[in-house]
């Protein structure tokens, strides 16, 4: 195999943004061969835009039966992530997964499951985030031990103003029954998976989040959460998509240090003395130990969706390691589902949760939403089915 013949599975903003990288030759060893899409007027967009060499399909499982795609990737609705994925899975067609993994942890547990049975199919998720050197570089130095324990973490991510205009842009938008959530499950998800990448898992959420505070929406829109880790350290993440000067920066305090992502640059705050050590043995007052700061150096690379795709084709054609697994996928979806529990409960909750009881509180939401779910399904999948393009 001299390039890797791809089909994409929904050809909304994420999928047809794909497809345009990958024509534009940003991603050399990788030829869309087929698209699919549930939606006529996205078929008839891709038989204007796309050559007659892209064959187009009404639906995800005859593209995957056709002999066409040796892989794909999986850009629709949240609800339908797991289901499709493992259709491929099945077929032993190597797998690119949009974030997020999918709604509810039980669901994206048995897609887990599934590539346990299928270890030679590349199975990959598109958290493109991890590709942006300042992370890379942030977590290359906290995982270094350099610094100490961490001791406290902090996100203020509310860069993702969206007026209603974004929500009444699609019937599936910002609705229990379409989408599975708000900011936490459309924009936030690629945050929650750096956030525990670099970090690490808390073992306790206790979170507050208002639904439609600043849209006329059903989910959240404005999240703040307080989170306890197994060494004692705590931590802070808000998010907002009603915050029109929003705000993106992520602190980590260490004993040794601070570490500071803002305006895409990582500020190192460096103590001379590591604040433990300090405190037992200086005399003074006031006192507090010497810091330096410095702007530190990457290697300057953030490839973002090109740069997963790339590693995903070379995963399958040389056995080379992914950006992401899609196995990890399900770590940020368990900080999104405690944080759910936690303001749906009004209370606590400790990592491992009750994945039933998540599941039983979200269906209550499902039940009352605006929007049903679509009824037909276009997968083998024994949960729920929805429809639509992303």
């Amino acid at each position: 195999m001299k390039k890797v013949r791809l089909g994409i599975i929904g050809i909304g903003n994420m999928g047809s943004g794909h497809y345009s990288n990958i024509e534009k030759g940003l991603c050399p060893e990788i030829e869309v061969t087929a698209v699919a899409d549930i939606n006529p007027d996205r078929i008839r967009w891709a038989n204007e835009t796309m050559p007659d060499t892209v064959q187009k399909f009404d639906n995800a499982i005859d593209m995957l039966d056709s002999g066409l795609v040796d892989a794909a990737i999986v850009a629709v609705p949240h609800y339908d992530h797991p289901g499709l994925v493992i259709e491929c899975l099945n077929r032993g067609i190597h797998v690119m997964c949009e974030k997020p993994a999918g709604v509810y942890t039980k669901q994206v547990r048995q897609m887990n499951e599934a590539a346990k049975q299928h270890p030679d199919v590349v199975f990959g998720m598109m958290f493109n985030q991890r590709t942006n050197c300042v992370y890379r570089k942030m977590r290359e130095l906290i995982q270094s031990g350099e610094y100490g324990q961490i001791r406290r973490t902090n996100w203020l991510i509310t860069s993702w103003y969206r007026p209603q205009a974004y929500y009444d842009s699609g019937a599936w938008r910002a609705t229990w029954s379409g989408e599975g959530g708000g900011v936490l499950l459309n924009q936030c998800p690629h945050q929650l998976d750096l956030w525990q990448w670099i970090c690490g898992m808390p073992k306790k959420v206790l979170t507050k989040m208002q639904f439609g505070k600043w849209h006329n929406i059903e989910v959240e829109d404005d999240v703040t959460t307080y989170v306890e880790y197994e060494n004692g350290a705590t931590g802070v993440f808000i998010t907002s998509t009603g915050d029109a000067a929003g705000s993106n920066r992520f602190e980590v305090q260490m004993d040794k240090g601070k570490l500071v992502v803002e305006n895409n640059k990582l500020t190192l705050y460096e103590l001379e003395t590591a604040e433990p050590e300090f405190s037992k043995t200086n005399k003074e007052p006031f006192g507090s130990p010497k810091q330096t700061v410095i702007e530190v150096q990457t290697d300057g690379e953030n490839p973002q969706h090109v740069g997963v795709l790339n590693k995903f084709a070379a995963a399958i054609l040389r056995g080379e390691p992914l950006v992401a697994g899609g196995e990890e996928g399900i770590n940020g979806l368990t900080l999104s589902n405690a944080m759910h529990l936690s303001a749906w409960l009004g209370k606590e909750i400790e990592l491992p949760f009750d994945e039933d009881l998540f599941y039983d509180e979200l269906m209550k939401r499902v039940a009352t939403s605006v929007r049903k779910p679509e009824t037909k399904a276009v997968f083998a999948d024994t949960s729920n089915t929805y429809s639509g393009v992303k």
